[in-house]
């Protein structure tokens, strides 16, 4: 298995662990949650992805991760300014 490939399976395995962190936080807490790791994981598989989408030049997949990155970011940053007030 080359980098890239191994760079894309990672991506995508730090993608579903944001489902699985998730997952175990609610069942957890019995109700549903979306843990600042969801979006940890969210921004750091989606930038993998996106660069492996860059590498392998497929416009779809580069959107996609591109527009989810935005999404994450500004989770965080609304996250992080309510913790300050």
């Amino acid at each position: 298995m080359n980098g890239w490939l191994l760079l894309g399976f990672s991506g995508q395995v730090c993608f579903f662990m944001r489902f699985l962190v998730q997952w175990v936080v609610s069942e957890r807490q019995k109700k549903s949650v979306i843990p600042i790791y969801f979006w940890y994981l969210s921004l750091a598989g989606g930038l993998m992805l996106l660069i492996y989408a860059i590498h392998i030049r497929d416009p779809v997949f580069i959107l996609g991760q591109s527009c989810g990155a935005f999404i994450y970011v500004r989770n965080l940053m609304f996250i992080y300014r309510e913790r300050r007030h």
